[in-house]
């Protein structure tokens, strides 16, 4: 798997830097050879010399249009299916070419007025379909360049969620299934077995299902909400058999559809981080963590006030926080918010996505 990681960490330096690069060639094509070809190689050289004016408006226009385009993505309006926004767009841009194809040109001088009136409408015809012809090639080209950087956007999207996903599956197998991890779980399972206590049986049930959900869910993009709420449970409830009376636990559980989708194992590191830190033996502390799940909209909370290793849970949860943030970022661009605040010692974060 380390490997693997290093493999795609490597493809995505060299597809970044080939975006980047595509991209200023492109725009650069357009702008030294494209537009200048398109000008001097046509009718419309004439046009510097008698009109300077329109000349250059129709320059500042035809360079809009092309980086209009390629601002409001529309490959990534398409994919969203907002179509009125592509539509409104492309009719601005043809109103604007056909007031600008209106423009007041002087009229052509000739002895006779009746051949200086058809000699300017036949000008001005040539002009306008001179006009409409260029802003054609402009759109075509401009909407060519923005899909062959919505695929380049779209290749290195899958390529970083793959990378992000190789991240998280080495991240759960050394926070899930550490040694210390293993070693107090199965402690709490002996000293069970010694007493003859009830609950012996029920937790080897619940550890093994914990291991089995490990193994089997970070080979998975995404998993049913459901399941990677009962492993969270099941970890609660694991963690209670090794804590005493001192420690209390509050989950609040709501979910309205169990099938929805979503990444494995983007809660439970922080539920561990609040029993890691926020837990006692011999001290009374409140450990409160929050799931609900309505209308496709996932509200995650952990609260819980730091009992143990203060410099060493500033350190290492703030990395934890930001390699999710990170994560979700890939996932759930503009979907997603996470928010951690510290108050008197109380750590809370908040995490909200929109998982529909």
């Amino acid at each position: 798997m380390l490997i693997g990681l290093q493999a795609n960490e490597y493809y995505l330096c060299r597809m970044n830097y080939l975006e980047s690069k595509t991209s200023v060639i492109l725009d650069i094509f357009f702008c030294m050879v494209f537009m200048p070809i398109l000008v001097f190689l046509g009718p419309s050289y004439t046009w510097m010399s008698q009109w300077p004016f329109f000349f250059l408006l129709t320059c500042v226009f035809l360079y809009a249009c092309y980086f209009v385009i390629l601002y409001v993505r529309v490959p990534n309006l398409l994919i969203s299916k907002k179509y009125w926004q592509i539509l409104g767009v492309l009719f601005i841009l043809i109103l604007l070419n056909y007031l600008l194809s209106l423009y007041p040109l002087p009229e052509m001088d000739f002895v006779t007025p009746v051949l200086s009136q058809y000699q300017t409408q036949l000008r001005n015809f040539g002009v306008s379909v001179t006009l409409w012809l260029m802003f054609s090639l402009v759109m075509g080209y401009s909407l060519s360049v923005s899909f062959v950087r919505e695929l380049y956007s779209q290749v290195l999207l899958k390529r970083q969620i793959e990378a992000e996903r190789d991240k998280a599956e080495l991240a759960v197998l050394k926070a899930q299934i550490s040694p210390h991890f293993l070693f107090n779980t199965l402690n709490s399972l002996y000293s069970l077995v010694i007493g003859a206590s009830e609950k012996a049986e029920e937790a080897f049930v619940k550890f093994t299902e914990i291991l089995r959900y490990t193994y089997t869910a970070v080979e998975k993009e995404t998993v049913p909400v459901g399941d990677e709420v009962n492993n969270i449970k099941n970890y609660i409830d694991l963690q209670k058999i090794r804590l005493n009376r001192h420690t209390n636990v509050e989950l609040d559980c709501k979910v309205d559809d169990p099938h929805i989708l979503i990444p494995p194992m983007i809660m439970v590191t922080f539920v561990e981080n609040a029993f890691k830190y926020g837990s006692s033996t011999s001290k009374n502390c409140n450990i409160k963590i929050i799931i609900h799940i309505k209308d496709g909209k996932l509200d995650f909370e952990t609260g819980n006030k730091i009992m143990k290793q203060a410099d060493k849970f500033r350190t290492d949860v703030p990395i934890g926080v930001e390699n999710c943030r990170a994560r979700l970022e890939v996932l759930y661009p503009d979907r997603h918010s996470i928010n951690v605040k510290e108050d008197d010692g109380v750590y809370r974060l908040n995490l909200s996505i929109k998982l529909r």
